[in-house]
């Protein structure tokens, strides 16, 4: 991406906040991971590997200090470093490079993962205190939410209150965990649980936003969601189910995702696209801030 393109980008998204009244965006879905674990990442796409599911041709490709810059640049307060184990003795390691991250970078919040091993309630406890928001990833980790070996941290989760953004479902590529069956029974077993559902849930958006709307403390993220490139993955948002997004928006429940640097347009347009679903400025305005505000307080 050209030095042009990042000005165009950040003068766009500026002039897109200023105009609601924001003081800037903050971003609940970014990713930051150790260098090796990034390159494995952006492989992947590049590759358009099975988890992927087709080309994705990445629009940001640089250094974390280069795109914590690019974050700024867009007027970007708050956001997160979004990391995912996939195999045992890896999540707490990711959680002590996250903190790190985030000592460095004021903007950032501290983020940790956890992946059922028998360990897991240990380390996750030990750091309760610290971390802002959790992130797991069914379709990457192949991995059950209901895994007995995640009950006891699910509990430690719940009574924290600890938001854990949870891609559950089944885009791009459905895998043998994901869906919102699992996801219920998760709920059930832990009520209380602060969940973001990344991607609006999609495709699966009726249920997920059934949970939003049952679940006191179940939220949706606007992650890729009623962009360009999603719809023509086959993740076409019903217009039906529009009216009970907005007033989910409006209740705090629908928060500003973005997926951010690991997206093939640029950053504006995932805010274009939430525009151009006329569903307010009001709307706008607390997806786009108050919402992830209120969360993360």
């Amino acid at each position: 991406m050209s030095d042009t393109d990042t000005s165009t980008d950040a003068q766009a998204v500026h002039a897109w906040w200023t105009r609601l009244g924001l003081p800037g965006l903050l971003d609940i879905h970014t990713h930051f991971l150790p260098p090796r674990v990034m390159a494995k990442v952006r492989a992947q796409f590049d590759a358009a590997g099975p988890l992927i599911g087709r080309p994705w041709p990445l629009h940001y490709r640089d250094t974390d200090e280069a795109l914590v810059a690019t974050l700024r640049d867009l007027g970007v307060r708050r956001f997160t470093a979004l990391a995912y184990a996939h195999k045992p003795d890896m999540a707490d390691w990711l959680n002590e490079w996250a903190a790190d991250f985030a000592a460095r970078v004021p903007e950032a919040l501290v983020c940790g993962t956890f992946y059922p091993e028998q360990s897991a309630a240990a380390y996750v406890a030990k750091r309760l205190d610290t971390i802002d928001v959790f992130k797991i990833h069914v379709q990457v980790g192949d991995f059950s939410v209901l895994d007995p070996l995640l009950d006891e941290t699910w509990g430690l989760v719940a009574e924290a209150g600890t938001p854990v953004v949870l891609h559950a479902g089944s885009g791009p590529v459905a895998a043998t965990y994901t869906g919102p069956d699992p996801v219920a029974a998760l709920l059930a077993r832990h009520p209380r649980l602060c969940l973001v559902i990344a991607h609006m849930g999609a495709p699966e958006y009726a249920p997920f936003l059934e949970l939003a709307e049952t679940h006191h403390r179940v939220h949706l993220d606007t992650t890729m969601a009623f962009t360009d490139f999603f719809s023509e993955m086959g993740g076409v948002f019903p217009p039906g189910l529009l009216p009970r997004v907005r007033d989910l928006g409006l209740a705090g429940k629908v928060l500003l995702g973005s997926d951010f640097p690991n997206i093939p347009y640029p950053y504006r347009h995932q805010l274009e696209a939430l525009e151009r679903l006329d569903l307010g400025d009001d709307w706008l305005r607390a997806v786009c801030w108050s919402n992830g505000e209120r969360l993360i307080a």
